[in-house]
């Protein structure tokens, strides 16, 4: 009865406090509301007291019985045992809570405001799109010295081109945004269509006139199953994109060891390779070997194949001739823990026409079209720590002379040698795979030496430049590294040698 009493003098009390609180409250229907609720928990709270008043009753009654039968307990037992009844029901019912329809308002109210603060979240602070959309790029900051005085001659009365006496400057390398998603997903077999748009710019001497170009503008379409890992693929690539010739080209900028491209790569002296192409352009490989372990993944063969229009970037076609290109590369069969991992040959073809003219006279002519050739070999071998690359690129150009008047057929050479060492955490996958707070990423360093040498012309003297390059590179973020080369350049073009020390900071997101 102690604990009956107990709880009706907290009832008493919440409906004193509760009848206080109404009567400071000026809107009446509200106060009727709230004593109604407080009358309907009173009731229930009798109806729960009944219910084990009745219950104990009974257990007397039968307890009376048996003692009648085998002799009586003293009156202060009966007292405690009445008790201790009372106690072990509030026990097995106090999981059976009660919630007011107040309480129930309260909590509709509060989910309420929740949903309205998430879509507003989403509604104002997310970027949305149709379809599934992923946004990166990347962007290099870097300085430069060079003991050498530079300087270029005026282009006719056009001086503001002009480069006076420079031993140092400021660069923006490449600033690039990119999007790519997917446009159609095949759930059942993986044969998905995706999209690729890429956006970029680079420095420009002594103009400003550095805008933002289209580089990438692809769909590309999966025509075998992606599902699995180890099963071949299959893709066919519609738009503008680089070209699948050898390893430069298609390195992305967070894996080139090295600030400056390869010079074969470039345009000028370079054979112009690493400007974008439009056209079409198939991709594929067959016999891969899977380590699941490892998530692991390395086709034997690896083939790219199309027509591009062959004249650069963001341009029609200027002649009705389409230009091939062919790569093939093979990979030895190896598993990851094999010291033979990542060791491929590669060979790359790219045959087309170009528009030639002659020059001889006060406005330009067309003099036909001329032959354009480049074959490629390419070694590739990335076994922690040690790591080479090299690559041989052959060019044949059809030139129109404009004193003779007649088309001379200019042949080309370039090599590329990389040597590199890795230490450091990064570039062991079992550090890489751990699960770490926030922007925690292991710590790791690359040194490298680089010989990079092009003849533009294999039957003349002095077409020849040679860049001797080493460097380190400290990678302490995940999409960030540092890097600093020194550069010696013998250009016997233009009868120039110099050292040159460039230091880049590059960060992508």
């Amino acid at each position: 009865m102690k604990q009956n009493f107990k709880y009706v003098l907290a009832t008493v009390s919440l409906l004193s406090a509760s009848i206080s609180l109404s009567h400071a409250d000026s809107d009446v229907q509200q106060l009727q509301q709230q004593v109604a609720q407080l009358e309907s928990s009173l009731q229930q709270l009798k109806s729960e007291i009944n219910r084990l008043k009745n219950q104990s009753a009974a257990q007397n009654s039968q307890e009376n019985l048996i003692v009648a039968t085998t002799g009586a307990p003293s009156t202060d037992n009966a007292a405690e045992n009445f008790d201790a009844n009372v106690d072990g029901n509030i026990d097995e019912n106090a999981d059976q809570r009660y919630v007011t329809q107040a309480e129930f308002q309260g909590m509709q109210s509060d989910l309420e405001n929740y949903k309205y603060q998430i879509q507003r979240e989403r509604d104002t602070k997310t970027a949305l799109s149709t379809r599934q959309l992923l946004i990166n790029g990347v962007v290099q900051a870097k300085a430069a010295y060079v003991d050498e005085s530079q300087r270029s001659l005026p282009n006719g009365k056009n001086t503001t081109t002009a480069v006076n006496d420079r031993h140092s400057s400021f660069d923006l390398g490449a600033v690039q945004v990119g999007f790519s998603g997917n446009l159609y997903k095949d759930y059942n077999e993986g044969k998905n269509l995706d999209f690729n748009l890429r956006f970029g710019t680079s420095p420009q001497s002594g103009t400003n006139n550095s805008y933002l170009n289209l580089l990438d503008a692809q769909l590309i379409y999966n025509v075998l199953p992606t599902m699995s890992l180890d099963t071949g693929r299959l893709s066919v690539t519609l738009g503008q994109q680089l070209l699948p010739f050898g390893q430069e080209v298609q390195a992305t900028e967070d894996l080139k060891p090295t600030i400056n491209n390869a010079l074969f790569s470039l345009p000028g002296y370079g054979y112009g390779l690493a400007l974008r192409e439009v056209g079409l352009i198939v991709r594929g490989d067959a016999f891969p070997t899977v380590d699941y372990g490892y998530n692991y993944r390395s086709p034997m063969l690896s083939y790219a194949f199309g027509l591009v229009n062959g004249n650069g970037a963001n341009k029609s076609d200027d002649n009705d001739d389409k230009n091939f290109v062919g790569r093939l590369r093979y990979t030895l069969p190896a598993e990851y823990n094999s010291w033979l991992r990542e060791l491929s040959f590669g060979v790359s073809w790219y045959q087309g026409k170009s528009n030639l003219f002659d020059l001889s006279g006060t406005e330009a002519s067309f003099a036909g079209k001329g032959d354009v050739l480049r074959k490629g070999f390419d070694i590739y071998y990335n076994h922690h720590p040690f790591g080479v690359t090299y690559e041989y690129v052959q060019g044949e150009d059809d030139t129109f002379i404009n004193a003779t008047g007649g088309v001379y057929n200019r042949k080309s050479e370039a090599h590329t040698g990389t040597l590199f060492w890795n230490f450091g955490e990064q570039f062991v996958k079992g550090f890489r795979s751990q699960g770490r707070y926030d922007d925690w990423w292991p710590k790791s360093y690359q040194s490298f030496y680089r010989f990079d040498s092009i003849d533009r012309d294999t039957r003349l003297d002095h077409q020849k430049i040679d860049i001797h390059s080493v460097g380190l590179n400290a990678f302490f973020a995940e999409t960030t590294k540092f890097q600093l080369n020194f550069n010696h350049v013998d250009n016997q073009i233009i009868n120039q040698k110099y050292n040159e020390l460039v230091a880049q900071f590059q960060y992508g997101f």
